[in-house]
């Protein structure tokens, strides 16, 4: 008979602990305890730089008799599960009299919805962000209240972008209006975070990753007499979780050997991958394995930061992106940019698919999470902060009603519609940044 299990059970080994999926034998009879069966939900924020081309990126129809655009056609097998919006602005990404700088006004005003202060020295300013808004009611409920990912590092200090400092460029959470919340592009560092393990000096450290065991192997006792309590569906369900695990563990590590042979030297942190691919890769499994587990509720993630002038040649684009943004008109740049988007968008389904395909409850991962991809610009060539390219994937826990293109009202705040997102999470706030009400269309 198999025995019940706690939602908190938690694998632990020397210096680890790993957490576990939903599993039946945690959930309670559903009669008495009703309540208790459903999953918690999640909310995540994937973000890219300088726009998008907009003419490829809008669907044709409303409601739910939409089509999909050439760079949505990534999304044609999670057509139910996602939201289209248009219509959506971040008005604080305007200049409002403090002149040039739409880059960093545009991550800075993406999750916050408020006016950076224009300075490039220590007295920045923005406002808190919906992740951590999220953070500060929910967070106690799991080990980590967020978690912070991206994928180019960035100064720290200076000026990036017409006078603002490289905070605004290099960060969309916002822990209050003064502090950014450092992301980590480290995917070794990250997976270390999720599932523990001592901060150690840089010379322990190496010396600790050479003889290092798999999280995997520290826990393997407990985990072993974790299955022969379970039935079959939840062992099932386990090996496939370590599998995935161990999966992470064996690419993180040859990630890192091969940067090791072929870019000696540079100095790059310890499982950074040379192959940006990869790299992008990697960091969505990471964040599936972090909402799976439920280590965190909320999650963001820099794809870039804004302003970016990274060249994506496993597109066939050689030229850097930010450039490229500022097209003209040119139907070669214009190209390049669908290019871009149509690449960075394949990314981004393939991470919805593995939520799709974990099971959870009745359903799946991702039907109890809100995934939100989007810019804080639409034409990057024009710098514009209204018609924001935004999905919304997921239905938390079937509030929203997915499989449909809403158009709003032109500049409609983007706020809006995390508010409605923070109300799904029990985390609710009466304002946030310009917000001026719920985005009640979600619920159809």
């Amino acid at each position: 008979m198999t025995k019940r299990l706690s939602r908190r059970t938690v694998l632990k080994g020397v210096g680890c602990a790993m957490g576990l999926p939903l599993l039946e034998a945690m959930v309670p009879g559903r009669s008495l305890f009703a309540a208790e069966t459903k999953p918690p939900l999640r909310m995540a924020f994937v973000t890219f730089p300088n726009g998008a081309i907009m003419d490829a990126w809008k669907p044709e129809g409303e409601g739910s008799a939409f089509k999909l655009s050439a760079t949505m056609q990534p999304l044609a097998d999670l057509q139910s599960e996602i939201t289209l919006f248009t219509g959506l602005a971040q008005d604080n990404g305007r200049s409002h009299g403090a002149g040039a700088g739409d880059h960093a006004r545009s991550s800075a005003s993406l999750l916050t919805g408020a006016h950076p202060v224009k300075t490039s020295g220590a007295n920045i300013r923005v406002g808190q962000s919906v992740d951590q808004a999220a953070a500060e009611r929910v967070g106690h409920l799991t080990r980590l209240p967020s978690l912070e990912i991206g994928i180019e590092r960035g100064r720290d200090a200076g000026g990036c972008d017409s006078g603002y400092s490289c905070a605004y460029s290099n960060a969309v959470s916002w822990k209050d209006a003064t502090t950014p919340m450092a992301k980590e592009i480290n995917p070794r560092l990250v997976f270390e975070r999720l599932f523990g393990g001592k901060q150690q000096d840089n010379k322990s450290l190496v010396r600790r990753t050479r003889v290092r065991q798999s999280v995997l192997d520290l826990v393997s006792q407990q985990a072993a007499d974790l299955t022969g309590r379970l039935g079959q569906g939840d062992r099932q369900k386990v090996d496939q979780y370590f599998t995935s695990v161990r999966e992470i563990e064996q690419r993180i590590s040859r990630a890192a050997d091969h940067k090791q042979v072929e870019r000696p030297e540079m100095d790059l942190p310890e499982g950074v991958p040379d192959d940006l691919v990869e790299h992008i890769r990697l960091m969505y499994d990471l964040v599936a394995l972090a909402l799976q587990t439920d280590s965190t509720r909320v999650v963001t993630y820099m794809l870039a930061n804004e302003g970016s002038n990274r060249s994506y040649k496993m597109a066939g684009v050689n030229d850097g992106h930010h450039e490229l943004s500022h097209h003209r008109e040119d139907k070669d740049k214009v190209e390049q940019l669908r290019k871009i988007d149509l690449f960075l968008m394949t990314e981004f389904a393939s991470f919805l698919k593995k939520l799709k395909s974990t099971p959870e409850g009745s359903g799946s991962l991702l039907d109890n999470c809100m995934v939100l991809y989007g810019s804080g610009l639409s034409d990057g060539n024009r710098h514009r902060h209204d018609d924001l390219p935004i999905v919304l994937a997921g239905k938390a826990g079937g509030s929203i009603q997915s499989g449909r293109h809403i158009r709003l009202a032109s500049e409609t705040p983007l706020n809006n519609l995390f508010l409605s997102m923070l109300d799904r999470m029990d985390a609710g706030m009466p304002t946030l940044g310009d917000s001026t009400g719920r985005l009640t269309a979600l619920e159809g």
